[in-house]
């Protein structure tokens, strides 16, 4: 059976228990614990729902659910694609893998406890104290497994143990593992560990995988990350025994016996063995390093390292060396240092300062104020040294106890003004470098250049938005890292201006709550600072943040308070956006004259502020209010002039809004010319990766194609942009589309569904404020009652007409 087909089929299993129940969507989602909208999905048969959601359908009904089970497993587990053309070439699987030990030792019984457990259960636990060896088993295991997981072998680091830096919550951890089985953005829930943990589980039920969950910190940091149905597996490493993980069975790791203790010190150190071997011939000394290193594999490897880079010693000064330290971990980590010459030793230390997981060169030449190619040839020789790890090429980082010794070392060596000094590099070079980013990004209009600081001598270069977003995407961690840090130790200038750069990416990545958390502390600060010119921003930002939450009324008000300090300000550019943004703020209230109004303003101001892309972005939106007043022709007219701008940037961002105002003011008059703008539109978003827009795109694309006749194409595009919104999981976004749709389903014959559809909108609109959008639902619900209910239809007639009365006097 296809996937289609077993899909099809459980669908429609499951809508008999909804006949069964005799509910209607929302009754049986609230009775059975689910979201209304996930379960109209599966109803639909648009998405497989998790196991436990049929089993509370079934348990509903009082009807079991095993029978189901194997129908459920297929298409959860769909056979696979037939082979693409020879053609086409298949990117490779994502390995993350650390590179395997080369002088793994010992540890055969429970490597084999690893492998069977993952045979049986397909997870396992490694738990034991620090520097024990629990990741080295673990990613030596899962090398032994690639082979049978080709679609991806990856590693992640929880940082349950990590000194000065808090265990990385689920939610950020299941982005991260998503995003590395290039799981398309749209496809990841926006919000919620259990919507995001289900799409992980689905994404794993029909792959082949091995996961590394390294340093948990307990079971619950964990249990989100498990795989569900299906073959993938994972490979839990934690020093806490994760008792609350019942269905995943544990492997403990004691120390290392004397003889494999002596055996990879033997190995690690490259002894050649025999009579002539430096540990034969001094064998109590060699027995010594063992005790000292507590026959812990991390400290004996370190001490090694030693052996094995100074031929000219005996293992008798390596005891020595040893001997001088407070503990088998901090003796390793100072002797290795004792080795380094002065400025590897000063980096070193300097590394313990920084947060994020892992780190590139870039940020480690700002951090010790040294030129890139310094800092690149010092982390080789840290790499050599074994105090730095490179899992990949380009990122490095640090071992948590390598981390915390660093750290200590820091405080007790380097003083406090120049670890102050090194942090604040390291923030600067955060806020320079994600300005960057972000001016490689097309959006609204660009962010003036970062203040905060000194601009660090090099940074990375960003050819186009594809380079940005990568980088943003690997970065992101140490971004909110830095945001935090500098939060901590009052540098209100990095928090107030650090979410300003995010704003595109978040946009094209994240959901729209945590920006609007950034950003009242981004504004917090800034009103500590006092200057009128970051307040306006701030302002603008939050209500902006607000408004794409769809919290209208706090929009406002923050709109508001930024016009007042615009003046003070005296940035025409800050007072163009903000006019915009008042533009659009005002549309969705349900004005009429006003957004075009400002949206005029805009463009005078940003004339005058010498931004061209900013001229021609109020000049496509204030075609855009034409449109929507009607004035087809002078809305096309200013849209062919805003696309007749010439321009370098392919994806020039107001000719997206451009396109989408030509395409329905022309779709009566130009049906294919309409079309092609439109379509046009929708691929400028999607290569944008903005989910927004892309929904935008394909709904007005339905708008034309229901004025062109063709109302089945009408409607699958309409059905394709809800589906976008529902992965948003932001309904307000729906309340811009759903009349529009629900006009196309009335003259496509579907009279019920547009009943549906503007009684959504009826909903939704008073909620939030915008009245415009509950006078087009009031009137939409009125035609389609016509025929059937007169007294009801006049009703909502009456109410959409009061409403258009009160938001513009004597227009109508």
């Amino acid at each position: 059976m296809h996937e289609r087909t077993a899909q099809d089929e459980l669908a429609a299993r499951l809508r008999l228990l909804q006949e069964l129940s005799g509910l209607g969507v929302r009754a049986l989602a609230r009775d059975t614990g689910l979201s209304s909208s996930s379960l109209s999905r599966y109803l639909n048969g648009q998405t497989v729902p998790p196991w436990p959601a049929v089993v509370a359908l079934c348990r509903l009904v009082k009807r079991d659910p095993r029978p189901l089970r194997p129908l459920w497993e297929r298409t959860s587990n769909p056979l696979p694609a037939p082979p693409k053309s020879s053609r086409q070439v298949r990117p490779p699987a994502r390995n993350d893998l650390p590179r395997d030990a080369p002088d793994f030792t010992g540890r055969e019984a429970q490597l084999a406890a690893v492998l069977d457990a993952v045979d049986s259960h397909r997870a396992v636990s490694v738990d034991g104290m620090a520097g024990v060896g629990k990741t080295c088993l673990a990613v030596h295991a899962a090398h032994r497994l690639a082979a049978d997981f080709p679609d991806g072998q990856l590693y992640v680091d929880l940082h349950g143990f990590t000194e000065g830096r808090e265990p990385m919550d689920p939610d950020s951890v299941l982005r991260m593992l998503l995003g590395a089985l290039d799981v398309p953005s749209e496809k990841v829930p926006q919000e919620g560990v259990e919507q995001l943990a289900a799409c992980w589980r689905s994404e794993l039920a029909r792959r082949r995988v091995v996961v590394v969950l390294d340093n948990a910190a307990d079971a619950d940091q964990v249990r989100p990350l498990l795989p569900g149905a299906g073959d993938s597996v994972a490979l839990i490493t934690s020093r806490n025994r994760l008792l609350g993980l019942d269905e995943v069975p544990p492997v403990s790791l004691d120390v290392l016996s004397p003889q494999e203790s002596a055996e990879l010190l033997a190995r690690a150190s490259g002894d050649p063995g025999g009579p002539d071997g430096r540990l034969a011939r001094d064998p109590e000394s060699a027995a010594e390093v063992l005790r000292l290193c507590g026959h812990l594999p991390l400290a004996l490897r370190l001490a090694a390292a030693r052996l094995r880079h100074r031929p000219g010693w005996t293992v008798g000064i390596l005891v020595e060396r040893l001997a001088e330290g407070a503990s088998e971990f901090d003796t390793a980590f100072a002797m290795s240092l004792r080795q380094l010459s002065r400025s590897q030793a000063r980096l070193f230390r300097m590394l313990g300062l920084l947060h994020g997981a892992s780190f590139d060169e870039y940020v480690v030449a700002a951090l010790a104020d040294v030129p890139l190619r310094s800092a690149r040839e010092t982390l080789e020789d840290l790499v050599d040294a074994h105090l730095v790890q490179q899992p990949t090429a380009g990122r490095y980082r640090l071992h948590d106890l390598v981390h915390q010794h660093a750290r200590r070392a820091a405080a007790e060596q380097d003083s406090a003004a120049e670890r102050e000094r090194a942090l604040g590099r390291v923030l600067d070079y955060y806020v320079h470098a994600a300005a960057a980013a972000d001016a490689a990004m097309p959006f609204l209009s660009p962010s003036r250049t970062a203040s905060a600081g000194r601009p660090p001598a090099e940074l990375p270069r960003f050819p186009d938005k594809n380079a940005a977003i990568a980088w943003l995407v690997t970065e992101y961690g140490n971004l909110i890292a830095a945001f935090e840090t500098a939060a901590a130790v009052g540098s209100d200038v990095h928090v107030s201006e650090l979410p300003r750069f995010l704003r595109a990416y978040f946009a094209r990545r994240c959901g729209t709550t945590h920006l609007n958390v950034l950003f009242e502390r981004s504004l917090a600060a800034a009103e500590r600072l006092g200057d009128p010119l970051q307040l306006a921003e701030a302002h603008s930002d939050l209500g902006f943040a607000r408004y794409n939450a769809g919290r209208t009324a706090e929009a406002a008000a923050a709109y508001e308070a930024a016009e007042r300090h615009v003046s003070q300000a005296q940035d025409t550019q800050v007072e163009a956006e903000l006019a915009m943004r008042r533009g659009y703020l005002s549309w969705d209230a349900g004005h009429v004259e006003e957004p075009l109004e400002l949206f005029r303003l805009a463009g005078k101001l940003y004339e005058q502020a010498g931004s061209p892309a900013g001229v021609a972005h109020a000049a496509a939106s204030e075609a855009w209010a034409m449109l929507q007043l009607g004035h087809r022709e002078e809305a096309a007219q200013r849209a062919r002039e805003v696309l007749g701008v010439p321009h370098t940037d392919p994806a020039w961002p107001p000719a997206l809004t451009a396109r989408i105002t030509l395409g329905v003011a022309i779709a009566h008059e130009e049906p294919d010319e309409a079309a092609e703008h439109l379509r046009q539109a929708l691929a400028l978003a999607r290569d944008d990766g903005h989910l927004h827009n892309q929904a935008w795109s394909l709904n007005c694309l339905g708008v034309a194609l229901r004025q062109m006749g063709r109302y089945e194409e009408a409607l699958a595009s309409h059905r394709e942009a809800f589906a976008l919104l529902d992965e948003l999981f932001e309904e307000h976004w729906k309340l811009r589309f759903l009349n529009g749709y629900g006009e196309t389903c009335r003259l496509a014959g579907l009279p019920e569904e547009a009943l549906r559809l503007h009684r959504q909108a009826l909903e939704l609109a008073p909620r939030l404020g915008n009245r415009y959008e509950e006078a087009l639902a009031h009137e939409g619900i009125a035609i389609v009652l016509d025929g059937t209910d007169p007294a009801g239809a006049a009703e909502h007639r009456a109410s959409g007409q009061a409403i258009r009365q009160e938001l513009s006097p004597g227009a109508y």
